[in-house]
């Protein structure tokens, strides 16, 4: 199987890569104090966080109405940044794979209840998880990689069963149905299945029946290869240290649940697909759109591969997606016909969501917060604080670290946390924003403010209480 989807991946990489050579132009038929504004907003947002570029792509009225890149696509050679280039989307990645999913469930080739065993009987509890639980993460399968760095054990390659061996063959970390809790694990189940049922790769799926049918011209399978040199570097950095170019993770890794690239563009016509409910069957749209709840009637916020909700009164369906480098954030307003896209192309960064919630309401003529801090938020601040401090002076206490996190924190980054944020001074607040599940882990967010600016801590906590993630980031806005 994996020979075969390397060998079609490589055939669709090569043919994107002709069709990127053509520049494209940026396009706007937005008004011109609407298009001002989100130049100003795209101006604000690089300058803020630091993100080497940005890619946007508007719908309004059902059309594409604005494309538009900004920024350095590559800063050493300097590389400007253009519409028509390439970023990897990440976990948007995750709604074609389940569009491709619900494609062969209206082919007769599985049902969305089906429990996963009837495909791949190996895994934990098989019987009892359906494919429908997988694709709305309420399946209890661990994540594999909710970490915001690639750690050592990631730079090899890889295949979907030997994920599969190793993260879904543990015990689940909920029973089925009963939490909501995001793992890519449960895309690499659900790529899987595709491709059983279908009898082809997924990526060669994806291809028949929904880049071609679209016009999507210009997608790549960065899970096989590198972007070509005429599309962007993805960068990184330790703190707000210097920007260097991302690691590449280990080909096979990102197979269904992150593995696409494409510019803003072609995910513009994706996108105009779903408000319009062009390529699939109204069950299918009505499935993939809808809530999912929980076993106790509780909703989840998430349909099959998207979030749904409401923005300022505006129906949504949207996600992110974060892969070494890039960092995206797709939005659709399908009542208003709006949509918009932002890809970036510096992970663990904000600026992608900043971006898309200040263009949204440009766009859409329309417009959080936290609740008070409980004693163990507290613990985690101080913790989270001390640890900082240390960082500004150089030091780190590794015995509070997880292999794969002593291993991030190279001498290049100790150095790169400590030249970066000694200059800020002592922390005049530092307050946890957020806390969420994650592949068996708590994450925790966090904002510390310092007179005239603020920055974002984020950390991954162990249930032994070490630490598999401590980055600090600028915020988006």
């Amino acid at each position: 199987m994996t020979k075969i989807q390397v060998r079609t991946a490589g055939v669709l990489g090569l043919g994107c890569v002709l069709a990127a050579t053509v520049p494209m132009m940026a396009q706007n038929t937005l008004p011109v104090a609407m298009a001002g504004g989100i130049d100003g907003a795209a101006a604000d947002v690089l300058k803020a966080t630091g993100v080497p570029s940005a890619s946007v792509a508007v719908v309004q009225g059902g059309k594409v109405a604005y494309v538009k890149a900004y920024g350095m696509a590559r800063l050493d050679p300097a590389l400007a940044a253009e519409p028509g280039m390439r970023y990897s989307i990440g976990s948007v990645s995750k709604q074609f794979t389940a569009a491709v999913v619900l494609l062969l469930a209206q082919d007769g080739k599985l049902k969305l209840d089906d429990p996963v065993g009837r495909y791949l009987p190996g895994l934990t509890r098989a019987n009892e998880v359906t494919i429908r639980q997988v694709l709305s993460m309420t399946s209890g399968y661990q994540d594999f990689w909710p970490e915001d760095y690639v750690m050592t054990s990631m730079m090899k390659s890889t295949n979907p069963q030997q994920i599969l061996d190793v993260w879904a063959k543990k015990p689940l970390d909920f029973e089925p149905g009963t939490e909501w809790q995001y793992s890519n694990t449960n895309y690499v189940v659900a790529g899987r299945i595709a491709e059983i049922a279908g009898g082809k790769p997924l990526i060669e799926q994806l291809q028949e029946r929904i880049f071609r049918p679209l016009k999507m011209t210009g997608v790549f399978n960065s899970d096989a290869s590198r972007l070509p040199a005429h599309d962007p570097v993805g960068y990184y950095q330790h703190a707000l240290g210097p920007l260097r170019p991302s690691p590449k993770e280990g080909q096979g890794w990102m197979f269904a649940a992150g593995e696409l690239a494409m510019s803003a563009s072609d995910l513009a016509l994706w996108n105009i697909s779903m408000m319009n409910r062009t390529l699939l069957a109204p069950t299918s749209y009505d499935a993939m759109f809808t809530e999912v709840k929980l076993k106790d009637g509780k909703g989840t916020g998430y349909g099959l591969g998207v979030q749904v909700g409401d923005r300022n009164g505006h129906r949504a369906i949207e996600h992110g997606g974060e892969v070494s480098g890039f960092v995206s954030e797709n939005v659709v307003f399908p009542d208003d016909k709006v949509a918009v896209t932002v890809l970036t192309n510096e992970d663990a960064s904000s600026a992608a969501g900043a971006l898309g919630r200040k263009i949204a309401p440009l766009v859409l003529g329309g417009g959080s917060g936290v609740g008070a801090a409980s004693a163990e938020a507290e613990a985690a601040e101080r913790r989270a604080l001390d640890i900082f401090t240390e960082l500004q002076d150089g030091k780190l206490d590794r015995s509070q670290l997880t292999a794969f996190c002593d291993a991030y924190f190279t001498q290049e980054a100790v150095e790169d946390f400590a030249s970066s944020l000694k200059p800020l001074g002592t922390p005049t607040s530092f307050r946890q924003v957020s806390e969420s599940k994650r592949g068996g882990m708590t994450f925790r967010g966090f904002n510390v403010g310092f007179p005239g600016r603020q920055v974002k801590v984020t950390v991954y906590e162990m249930p032994d209480g070490k630490l598999e993630q401590y980055l600090v980031m600028a915020p988006g806005s």
